[in-house]
């Protein structure tokens, strides 16, 4: 899939976009190009970083500068480097996609909104949580927080807005609802997502070469804690007992 459209973002980065749905082509498009680039880097590349459909690249101006002819700008640079990868992975490469299974206490003192989401939906507790259970979620993209995972599609009958009022504190864990998305706050954070319950799952791990739990186009399975199911990380099932 080709870019939509490569625009400078400052003087250090460009994005390009690949479309403005949420859709699982879109984010495959970008998560590809990040990594494209992750593993093919040019003198003064800095990172790529993938969001739902397109890709930011941020570089060092002076160090991509020292490399061109004084005809030719960064982004100009950067832009052909773009085109030519798009040219040469479009529908060529795969998401490299884990599955993972994220354990969730529905208990009523860490499902904060889940009665208003309940009640909003014309639905039982019970029914809202068997509905949000049953289907596997996506990770588009990390943001707002290090390490919250921006994860969809939420079932319709769930969706839910965010909150008119956003708290000013939302326990670390806390599993919300917003829109189509759902997300997993990571550390105790201020916030408008709808709280449907809450994980013991560190998400951040300080120290690591990868310090975040989740990674763009992985895919995600909820459970509920009371059920005592295995948990898998990676390949490696075992069970955990965090409520």
């Amino acid at each position: 899939m080709l870019p939509t459209r490569i625009f400078p973002l400052g003087e250090n980065a460009a994005t390009i976009e690949f479309g403005n749905d949420i859709s699982e082509p879109l984010n495959d498009a970008a998560v590809n190009l990040a990594e494209y680039f992750e593993t093919r880097r040019f003198p003064g590349f800095v990172e790529a970083v993938p969001a739902i459909a397109s890709v930011t690249i941020f570089y060092n101006l002076h160090e991509v500068r020292d490399s061109l002819p004084e005809n030719k700008t960064a982004f100009e640079f950067v832009k052909e480097l773009v085109e030519t990868a798009g040219a040469n992975i479009a529908d060529k490469l795969r998401v490299n996609s884990r599955i993972v299974e994220i354990p969730v206490s529905f208990r009523e003192e860490y499902a904060l909104d889940l009665r208003f989401i309940a009640e909003n939906s014309g639905l039982s507790v019970d029914e809202v949580i068997s509905i949000f259970l049953s289907k596997l979620y996506r990770v588009y993209m990390l943001g707002f927080l290090p390490g919250f995972a921006y994860m969809g599609i939420v079932d319709e009958r769930i969706a839910v807005p965010r909150r008119a009022s956003p708290r000013l504190v939302v326990p670390k864990g806390s599993v919300g609802i917003a829109g189509q998305q759902t997300g997993i706050y990571p550390n105790e954070s201020p916030g408008g997502w709808q709280i449907i319950g809450r994980t013991a799952l560190e998400l951040i791990t300080l120290g690591e070469a990868s310090p975040c739990f989740f990674h763009p186009g992985d895919t995600v399975r909820f459970v509920d804690t009371a059920t005592d199911r295995p948990i898998d990380r990676g390949g490696n099932h075992k069970r955990h007992s965090f409520f």
